[in-house]
């Protein structure tokens, strides 16, 4: 299935873009993190993270659909 991807602060940095367009093998969204994980050389587990599908915050067993776009939101700081 293909989807669109969104990374923010240091899971962007690490993939060396904002976004991208992936076509995944992954049936959930556990899978689908892992494989841009080994892709992007990510040092976040995914306990740590949060994650968006089509704008709305879902837990990791969230099904995914063609085309759907997800945010993978890793801790951040400010100040």
């Amino acid at each position: 299935m293909k989807f669109r991807l969104l990374y923010f602060a240091s899971l962007a940095d690490c993939a060396g873009c904002a976004a991208e367009s992936v076509d995944a093998r992954a049936s959930d969204l556990a899978s689908l993190y892992d494989e841009v994980r080994q892709r992007h050389d990510f040092n976040l587990d995914r306990e740590r993270l949060r994650v968006a599908v089509n704008g709305h915050i879902v837990a990791w067993d969230h099904p995914l659909n063609e085309d759907d776009e997800i945010v993978f939101l890793p801790p951040v700081s400010g100040g």
